[in-house]
């Protein structure tokens, strides 16, 4: 008790101070109007200042809590799109499984539908990789199409992949014919436009018209005949040779490549049986009397 007596009486100067302060303002902005509303003004944005800063404090010390449940959502949302895109992939594959129109006598082809993952078009040897692979009955050899025409053929098979030569790549020659005229060639990339490919071995009395439709000649196993490959533009050497080239315009859009068809003969391995027996007849010989 003395200590508090001690304290009060050594600052009683300024309590007496702070109690005429007091006294003075009440008196002061009580009598006049406009020093009320000065008060209750500066007061009230003094407040507002001091609400500001303790909203910003705990805000700062929230953050982590906040920035946790946004890095939750944004997860969510990847999620979400994961799953639409997934969705969006399957219809366009179901709706994309019936929208080849081919020739008839493609009775032995079954068509499986695969997506590519990955595509080259500015190497000198363009691949292909699709998402289906030996799990899913893919196999070496089987062709490649997409719903404008020819994409390449199968070459190396995965359980889940498979990589496919492109028809960009001077490695495939592909046997097509003017669908118009029945003349037929082989096709292949000169490694110069992604757009554009050669038809070469044609004979001199070929018919032709800029604009007539190239198609498979069915003279393989691996592609039905009719499937469309690309557009006449023109012929790129004399016509007065023996044998000469056109230039086509490809069908298949290389550069937007997205569902593509596999396709399996079900009839290929008897066609490589009589293939490899009428080898095996063209090496006996026949001795006569």
């Amino acid at each position: 008790m003395n200590e508090l007596l001690g304290f009060l009486s050594k600052h009683s100067k300024w309590f007496v101070f702070t109690f005429f302060v007091v006294i003075s303002c009440v008196l002061l902005f009580k009598s006049d109007p406009y020093r009320q509303h000065v008060y209750i003004t500066s007061a009230g944005r003094m407040a507002t200042s001091i609400y500001k800063g303790a909203n910003n404090i705990t805000s700062y010390f929230n953050l982590h809590e906040i920035n946790t449940d946004l890095n939750r959502r944004n997860s969510e949302l990847q999620a979400e799109i994961a799953r639409l895109q997934e969705q969006l992939l399957r219809v366009d594959e179901s709706r994309f499984t019936d929208t080849l129109k081919l020739d008839s006598g493609v009775h032995p082809f079954n068509f499986i539908v695969a997506h590519v993952i990955n595509n080259s078009i500015s190497r000198p040897f363009n691949y292909i990789t699709i998402d289906k692979g030996s799990n899913d009955s893919i196999k070496p050899e089987f062709g490649v199409i997409d719903r404008n025409g020819v994409v390449g053929i199968v070459s190396n098979v995965g359980p889940n992949s498979a990589r496919v030569i492109s028809l960009l790549n001077p490695n495939l020659r592909l046997s097509c014919k003017i669908k118009r005229s029945e003349y037929f060639g082989s096709l292949i990339w000169d490694g110069v436009n992604p757009e554009e490919a050669n038809l070469e071995e044609l004979p001199r009395h070929t018919v032709f018209e800029v604009g007539d439709t190239i198609v498979t000649s069915g003279y393989s196993a691996v592609f039905p005949a009719g499937l469309p490959v690309g557009i006449v533009l023109g012929n790129s050497t004399d016509k007065t040779r023996d044998l000469f080239t056109l230039r086509i315009r490809l069908l298949a859009d290389f550069t937007t490549l997205g569902n593509v068809q596999v396709v399996k003969n079900n009839r290929a391995e008897e066609l490589k049986a009589l293939q490899a027996g009428e080898e095996n007849d063209s090496k006996k010989k026949t001795f006569g009397n």
